[in-house]
Order: C-alpha cells, then sequence, then structure tokens
C-alpha cells in the first residue's frame, strides 16, 4: 500500500493558530503519512527563528478564558483596550503550560524530527522582504506550484 499524504496550508500567524498545522501534521507523520505545510502570509511568521506569536480575539469572539470558577468569552470589544492582548497571550500560555500542553516551538521541532517538509512561500519572503537567515533550518523556500504538485496527490489536503 502506498503511503499516505498530507498537505497542509498555514496562513495564519497568531498563538492560536499556530497549533493545528503542527499538531495535525507531527500527529500525522507519527501515523507515517508524508507531510506537507505551504507557510504563506502571515502563517510564515511560525517558521520565524524569533517566534513572538500572540492571541488574537478579533477573529475569534467567543474565545473561552476562565476567569476564577466562571469560564466567559472575551469580547471582541477588549482587544481595543491597550495591553490587552499581551495579557491574553500570558494567560493562554500558563493555561497551555499548566496542562501540559506543548509549546509551539516544541511542536515545530517535533515536525522537522519527523521529517514534515516545512515550505515558505517564495512570493511571501519577497512581498515582505525576509532573508533566509530569519527563518530554522531546514525550511525549504518554493512557490505554490511546487506545493501543489504534492497537495494534488494529498489523501487529505487541509488549510488552516
Amino acid at each position: 500500500m502506498a503511503e499516505k499524504k498530507m498537505a497542509i496550508i498555514a496562513t495564519k500567524g497568531t498563538l492560536d493558530w499556530a497549533y493545528p498545522p503542527f499538531i495535525l501534521a507531527s500527529t500525522a507523520a507519527a501515523l507515517g503519512f508524508e507531510v506537507q505545510i505551504f507557510f504563506t502570509f502571515y502563517g510564515l511568521q511560525l517558521l520565524r527563528k524569533n517566534l513572538n506569536l500572540k492571541i488574537s480575539s478579533l477573529g475569534n469572539p467567543g474565545m473561552p478564558m476562565k476567569m476564577g470558577p466562571v469560564t466567559v468569552p472575551m469580547p471582541v470589544l477588549l482587544q481595543a483596550l491597550p495591553g490587552m492582548q499581551s495579557m491574553m497571550t500570558v494567560m493562554m500560555k500558563a493555561r497551555m503550560k499548566s496542562k501540559g500542553i506543548a509549546s509551539v516551538e516544541e511542536l515545530r521541532s517535533l515536525c522537522v524530527e519527523a521529517d514534515v517538509k516545512l515550505i515558505g512561500c517564495q512570493m511571501t519572503v519577497d512581498l515582505f522582504d525576509f532573508g533566509p537567515s530569519e527563518f530554522i533550518d531546514g525550511v525549504e523556500f518554493a512557490g505554490a506550484s511546487m506545493f501543489l504538485g504534492f497537495a494534488g496527490e494529498a489523501d487529505i489536503s487541509l488549510y488552516i
């Protein structure tokens, strides 16, 4: 039987959006899938050496946050308050750590160790004037057509 393939397109660069591509890719690789992740636009941030990812409630107004014994959604209006994004990020990182959830850096390393192919969108690199030295080792830079060759044969394709 041929090896299964999973293709993932990562387009977001916030802390909450960093988890799905790395969790799914590392899990699929552990199950024997050949996996490629194409990082484009803001998703390219997930491949940078120095991660400074924040939580954003703007795209997720129902984000639940535990406040003592009560869980409340974080209203989008709170995002406008100075320092709120940083506070939400600190709270989320502390909660994840208390639950034993791996960091983005750890999950990214698992993907590298499992031979997940990490592809940075060359067009996006050029658009934002990034240099190759800003990214972790092992990143391949290519255009969408190269990735689509793999994705066209994938058993599972995800857009995150």
